[in-house]
């Protein structure tokens, strides 16, 4: 495989020019809100993104819950120059070398889906495939775990995995248990430049956009808003 884009550096290189990293998601539905766009083209809509000023992109490869392939995945890595995450049920090093062979840049790793042994596993296989691994955290204990597994790039997921509710204040409540050099991602509920300022301002560096920029009448225009976010001055380092 040729190597990999560096995801976890566009996230850092955007943190370090003072704004925040958005990661542009492309999916077709969610469990939570039924279809968005069912008739979404996976390459148009990744060069869209791009053109908007998306640090990266997330791919829904699960096709049950969310209408997306690897194909999807694909289109979109080749309609841009941009890193590209791999978004799926990532369970065994099987899952990793699947995501690193379709073109995946960064596979996403989900705390409360995964034992602690093979969190550890699945960040070392992706370092030795060369992909950045994002690891997804609800919670405290989450967080531990993922700094404990050699976590370099968290997710704060606001989603709740069972009730599918969202709490648009957990990021910024989760945002002081992460250490300034990890990347912090906030995930979920970001619904808007607003939303998109006061992660900035908790410390976020990065953000990803899925069900907003995908219902958007404009893509373009809407991810233009989130990325002339600034990051607050307290937090402009690359990861704070």
């Amino acid at each position: 495989m040729p190597p990999a884009r560096p995801f976890e550096g566009a996230l850092r290189a955007a943190a370090t020019a003072g704004g925040v990293g958005v990661i542009a998601e492309i999916k077709r539905r969610s469990p939570s809100k039924g279809p968005l766009d069912p008739d979404l083209v996976a390459g148009p809509l990744a060069a869209a993104y791009e053109r908007g000023g998306a640090a990266a992109l997330s791919v829904l490869t699960d096709g049950e819950h969310f209408g997306g392939s690897s194909l999807d995945l694909m289109e979109a890595k080749a309609a841009t120059s941009l890193p590209v995450l791999r978004k799926d049920f990532t369970v065994w090093a099987g899952d990793v070398a699947d995501a690193r062979l379709m073109g995946a840049d960064a596979v996403l790793l989900i705390v409360a889906a995964l034992e602690q042994a093979r969190l550890v596993e699945l960040v070392a296989v992706s370092r030795d495939l060369r992909i950045d691994p994002l690891v997804e955290c609800h919670d405290e204990a989450e967080v531990e775990r993922a700094l404990a597994a050699g976590a370099t790039m968290i997710g704060i997921n606001q989603r709740d995995l069972v009730t599918f509710q969202v709490d648009t204040a957990r990021a910024v409540k989760l945002a002081a248990a992460l250490p300034d050099q990890v990347v912090k991602v906030a995930e979920s509920g970001i619904d808007g430049p607003e939303a998109c300022r006061r992660l900035a301002a908790a410390g976020f560096s990065a953000v990803l956009v899925g069900e907003h920029l995908v219902v958007a009448a404009d893509p373009v225009a809407a991810l233009c808003a989130l990325t002339q976010v600034r990051v607050h001055p307290q937090s402009a380092k690359p990861g704070a």
